[in-house]
């Protein structure tokens, strides 16, 4: 069964199914799989050290797929800002017609060098009031990221189940549901909840095309829903990492009185987590993970992953949730 949304049609894709813009994952192995199985594969811009690496990375995943992928462009205000126009120069060079975007305000005149060109914009938010923000400010569609998911949650701990349909409520553009979806059933529950496709990242992960080393896709496997981290709360900037030795000494260090990020510097530098990623060496640093974790019993292909999504979410409607209705 062909699931058609208006995510579908906006992005020319088969299926309802976006992978999530990943750092240090989101190279050409794995877009190129996502998009070849029906969905919607993402570059990460800011995994490609330069803007002219990006160039390469994205004729690399064009000679990989025909079909239609996108970059991911997560703005961040930082001591060393990347040059985020000369990546943004990338992507319209390089022909993508579809960006995912996440970050703080600032992303908003990046949209404008971009929409000038053709190109679609899927936004990344974790509030109902930053979804209408963005719509208001003239984005084609909205993920609406959930409290289960990997990252960076935002600080008002709305889970999916009621976040979703408190953005459809009022976002009228055609938005993604993400955030602990990882089957079939996390789907059709999206779709029920007012969502147009689902968004995952740490599911994708866990696949034969991840760039990332067994131990990793092992971790994710072997951990359950409870085995994550919420890191840098005292800070107002809330993430989720996978449970491991390392991120639990970063959550005992941060629950010390006047514990500072200093405290924790060396444990969550990105160069750990890049090192740990390519190593598999779990004590180098922390990664990223979303309470779909509970959801995660095998590391299949990226085809044979979405294959089975879409089969478990037709057999659902066409026989359980059918059968409940006609009893009703």
């Amino acid at each position: 069964m062909a699931f058609k949304t208006r995510i579908t049609e906006l992005l020319d894709i088969e299926h309802p199914i976006v992978q999530g813009g990943m750092q240090s994952v989101g190279v050409a192995e794995l877009a190129s799989a996502v998009s070849n199985a029906g969905g919607l594969g993402l570059l990460t811009a800011l995994t490609q050290p330069s803007p002219q690496a990006l160039r390469e990375e994205i004729e690399r995943c064009r000679s990989m797929t025909d079909k239609p992928f996108g970059v991911n462009l997560t703005v961040f205000p930082t001591m060393n800002s990347p040059d985020y126009a000369g990546y943004v120069k990338a992507i319209i060079d390089g022909g993508i017609t579809i960006v995912e975007t996440a970050g703080t305000s600032a992303v908003a005149e990046f949209w404008e060098m971009m929409k000038p060109h053709g190109i679609r914009i899927l936004h990344k938010c974790t509030s109902v009031r930053h979804s209408v923000s963005a719509e208001r400010k003239g984005v084609d569609a909205i993920s609406i990221d959930g409290f289960e998911c990997a990252g960076h949650p935002g600080e008002d701990d709305v889970p999916g189940l009621v976040l979703i349909p408190c953005a459809a409520d009022q976002v009228k553009i055609p938005m993604i549901a993400s955030g602990g979806f990882g089957d079939g059933r996390g789907l059709v529950a999206a779709l029920a909840l007012g969502a147009e496709g689902i968004n995952m990242g740490t599911r994708f992960c866990a696949t034969q095309e991840a760039q990332i080393h067994p131990n990793v896709k092992q971790a994710y496997v072997d951990n359950d829903e409870r085995g994550t981290h919420l890191i840098f709360r005292n800070f107002k900037n809330t993430a989720r990492v996978g449970k491991s030795e390392v991120s639990d000494e970063v959550a005992r260090r941060l629950a010390q009185p006047d514990a500072k990020f200093r405290d924790v510097a060396e444990l969550v530098a990105g160069t750990a987590g890049r090192e740990l990623l390519q190593t598999g060496d779990l004590t180098k640093g922390v990664f990223w993970a979303s309470m779909v974790q509970g959801l995660i019993h095998d590391i299949p292909t990226v085809k044979e992953l979405i294959d089975r999504i879409i089969g478990e979410a037709d057999a659902i409607l066409d026989k359980r949730l059918a059968g409940m209705h006609r009893n009703a």
